[in-house]
């Protein structure tokens, strides 16, 4: 099987509330932008717009619940896509 290839993204948190359990981000990846809402607490992940959201959905949600404790308001952080973007 293939390796598919990778692509760096870029994430920075725009918000984020412990109290609710809510962080809010945008993420870059290849041309394509999104927002998300990660509702830590609850493990849901939300990124629009939906166009190539497939495409980051997986890969940030494996970031996120790998990383969430780290994230910082106004950071910006890097991880793999392993997609076509």
């Amino acid at each position: 099987m293939a390796k598919l290839p990778t692509t760096t993204a870029r994430l920075q948190i725009l918000n984020q509330d412990l109290q609710s359990g809510l962080c809010k981000g945008q993420v870059w990846a290849g041309e394509f932008a999104w927002v998300f809402h990660w509702r830590f607490r609850q493990g849901k992940l939300r990124v629009e717009p939906s166009l190539g959201r497939a495409l980051i959905e997986d890969a940030l949600l494996r970031f996120l619940l790998r990383c969430d404790h780290q994230l910082d308001v106004g950071g910006e952080y890097n991880f793999l896509v392993r997609a076509t973007v």
